[in-house]
């Protein structure tokens, strides 16, 4: 959610490098090189300083074993690393680290950051390893001691949290919905992994690499090996309902109820919206909120306009600020998430992709209100895994692949994964018709806005 550097990121986006085409055709300030640039012109003293460079999970595996090889997934996904520059190499047999082939040297020189090609890229990765790939010895004996566990056990190459969330969960299906398809790699094409929490991560794989305008990607190999990676997303959703409902007048009375029930926030809100539903006489619970809309833009909008300058907007406010109030205003802005996944996954199929399941994981994929309005709203059925903590099996199926149980991450996958619950979309055309009408004026919110902001340049001009 770091957005300090949009600057250093239109910066890097005017050059219009080659990389930038396998990012959505734009650097997003969340990502590395607009990150780095920031620190370069805001902190020199650390920047002159500073030894390596590493996202969190690759800092995470070199402080575990003293091998400072990077993942594909973190590289490739955050940094502009190249890694299909490796797909002659994936064709070898085994996976190995590799030394590191895909980064653009003319694209760091030009956008300023020139020093970061010293030493053969040591300070960003001079080898790369494929997720899972063994690295160095394994735990090393003082990160071991640590950790309570034996020297030299296995660590696999990591994956960024979210990529591990659908390693945990993408072949999490039930055996009806995969025999469905032809084959198993063509069915893997058909899926979209919803990583739910503070922020939501949407990804898809697919055979052939996608250009999609304003969605990161494709990423070669960066969560599932010889596979392009699409990856969608919404900066602020898990925060964005904790930051509607802690900002109501209505929260504190709510919470005090919530913590002597020893219930979710959540639980509360979804039981005064069932009682609603009776009391207003609503045909479904998604009616009720038919005055107000949301567009959740309130950290930008990460996919599919890439407009991290996008705001929040609450259309339909009264003075009303009771409890019921809340509840409907929650909806809302849960729909308002709902229908930010649905158009992504209407832009991802419009450019290649045949998405047509959802997998849920992370908080958010807890909440049955939440569940059944993405369901709804986007048309698709939704599994959840057996598995509730669906990162954490990811990370468990690298060290699984690290150990040499399973001979590749997909077998491991398959071995792992295991489907739970699956939601079903309303079959009652009246809530098609409903949300239709709704996505409509969720697009138009966009569109005003853009329109307002022109307006107001123009009187500033």
């Amino acid at each position: 959610m770091d957005h300090r550097a949009v600057k250093q990121a239109e910066k890097i986006n005017s050059r219009n490098s080659p990389v930038l085409q396998y990012c959505g055709g734009a650097v997003s300030p969340e990502m590395q090189p607009p990150k780095l640039l920031w620190v370069k012109e805001n902190l020199q003293e650390s920047w002159s300083m500073v030894f390596r460079w590493m996202d969190l999970s690759d800092w995470l595996s070199y402080r575990a074993t003293g091998d400072d090889t990077r993942s594909l997934c973190t590289t490739v996904c955050k940094w502009t690393y190249l890694g299909h520059a490796h797909m002659q190499q994936m064709n070898e047999k085994g996976f190995r680290d590799m030394e590191a082939c895909g980064w653009d040297d003319e694209f760091w020189e030009e956008i300023g950051l020139g020093d970061l090609i010293d030493g053969h890229h040591a300070k960003i990765g001079r080898s790369v390893a494929f997720p899972g790939h063994p690295l160095g010895s394994g735990l090393t004996p003082a990160a071991a001691k640590e950790l309570g566990l034996v020297p030299g056990t296995p660590v696999g190459t990591s994956l960024i949290d979210a990529h591990a969330g659908g390693v945990g969960v993408m072949e999490s299906v039930p055996e009806s919905v995969s025999e469905a398809k032809e084959n198993e790699e063509e069915a893997i094409c058909h899926r979209m992994v919803l990583v739910c929490g503070t922020s939501t991560c949407h990804m898809a794989v697919s055979r052939n690499k996608l250009f999609i305008p304003g969605v990161w990607g494709p990423f070669w190999s960066a969560m599932v090996p010889k596979f392009w990676l699409t990856e969608g997303g919404q900066s602020a959703t898990g925060a964005l309902l904790d930051y509607i409902i802690e900002n109501h007048v209505a929260s504190r009375s709510l919470a005090n109820r919530a913590a002597s029930r020893h219930v979710s926030l959540f639980e509360l809100l979804n039981g005064t919206l069932e009682s609603m539903i009776h009391e207003r006489n609503s045909p479904f619970v998604a009616a009720l909120t038919e005055d107000i809309h949301v567009l959740p833009d309130f950290h930008g909008n990460r996919s599919p306009i890439a407009d991290p300058k996008s705001k929040g907007i609450i259309c339909g406010m009264t003075l009303d600020s009771s409890e019921k109030q809340l509840a409907l205003l929650y909806l809302a802005t849960v729909q308002g998430i709902a229908y930010g996944t649905r158009h992504i996954v209407e832009h991802c199929n419009a450019h290649g992709h045949k998405i047509d399941t959802l997998l849920a994981c992370g908080g958010l994929a807890k909440n049955p209100l939440f569940l059944q309005q993405h369901a709804d709203i986007i048309g698709c059925p939704i599994i959840l895994p057996r598995e509730n903590e669906s990162v954490l099996l990811g990370a468990a199926i690298l060290g699984a692949v690290a150990a040499k149980r399973y001979s590749s991450l997909i077998e491991a996958m398959k071995a792992m994964n295991a489907a739970g619950q699956v939601i079903h979309p309303s079959k009652d055309p009246k809530v098609k018709k409903y949300h239709d009408a709704k996505y409509l004026i969720f697009r138009e919110l966009f569109e005003q806005q853009v329109s307002q902001r022109s307006i107001m340049a123009q009187a500033l001009a």
